[in-house]
């Protein structure tokens, strides 16, 4: 019986380890094939030779991309857009999260149901390209950041972590010491609630870096538009007009585009697996009440 149990086990291990180097292949392989066209012979390039590994070592592509000032436009529109929207996102969200926690609240129950109904039902593209342009927002930066200052998902889970982590002794013990409602929240509510913190500037900084539609609908100024417009135009261009001549143009369009991949992606692949751990924390917050 311990023979057979062993001998199942060790059979299941086996499945579970080569489904997961087949999804792992699966996942790795564009990012390999696009990091290779990226640094290939133009020639092969163009002549679709490449399959895997690069033929050829060339960064011409890179030095042209990174020496015009186009890109560095978009660079700074996506770090903007990234660092303001993160910041207020943050914010509303975790003073928001921490009020409706509070079982004080009365309003509370109802204001969930209010954030909760958006998750479901929107108001559609049309209605709301014409409040941004009611607004006074529409071409500006403010366009794309402030519809998205607040997620109803991230505002449930900071809610639901403050409910099930913070109990209502914490914050009346600190009344009782004489803090006010502010105090509280900065000084003894915000130490002790760094997961969630960093969870949501997780969140809301992937969003925002592949921001994308927000852009193409509320602005039509170049120099208002990321890396994901910048690079859409790019592929929508075949290459653009980056090569010297016609010809030269020609034979390094394609590898323009893929070398634009991995110019806009590079930084978010690069922070993105020291943060990862906590989606970890995200999918456990909540899932544990005692």
């Amino acid at each position: 019986m311990i023979y057979k149990n062993s001998l199942g086990t060790t059979i299941s291990y086996i499945i579970i380890l080569t489904v997961i180097a087949f999804l792992g292949i699966i996942t790795l392989y564009p990012f390999i094939y696009t990091i290779s066209m990226s640094v290939s012979d133009p020639v092969a390039v163009m002549r679709n030779q490449v399959s895997l590994l690069p033929i050829g070592f060339h960064l011409d592509s890179y030095f042209k991309i990174i020496t015009d000032n186009r890109v560095w436009q978009a660079y700074y529109n996506t770090l903007w857009y990234t660092l303001v929207g993160t910041s207020l996102n943050l914010v509303l969200t975790i003073m928001g999260g921490y009020a409706l926690s509070r079982r004080g609240f009365r309003a509370g129950r109802f204001m969930m149901v209010m954030i909760t109904i958006p998750m479901f039902f929107g108001g559609g593209m049309v209605p709301n390209f014409v409040l941004i342009n009611t607004l006074g927002l529409y071409n500006t930066r403010w366009a794309i950041v402030l519809p998205g200052a607040v997620s109803s998902w991230n505002l449930i889970i900071t809610r639901t972590f403050f409910h099930s982590t913070i109990p209502d002794s914490i914050p009346e013990a600190a009344k009782i010491e004489g803090a006010n409602d502010i105090q509280i929240f900065t000084r003894v509510i915000i130490p002790i609630s760094g997961a969630i913190i960093a969870l949501i500037t997780l969140f809301a900084a992937v969003s925002f870096w592949n921001l994308y539609f927000p852009a193409i609908l509320y602005t039509y100024d170049i120099k208002f538009h990321p890396m994901t417009v910048f690079l859409r135009n790019i592929i929508l261009m075949g290459g653009g007009d980056w090569g010297d001549s016609s010809e030269v143009a020609i034979m390094n369009s394609i590898q323009f585009k893929y070398t634009s991949i991995i110019i806009s992606i590079l930084p978010i692949i690069c922070i993105y697996p020291f943060l990862q751990k906590y989606f970890i924390k995200g999918i456990m917050i909540g899932s544990i009440k005692e």
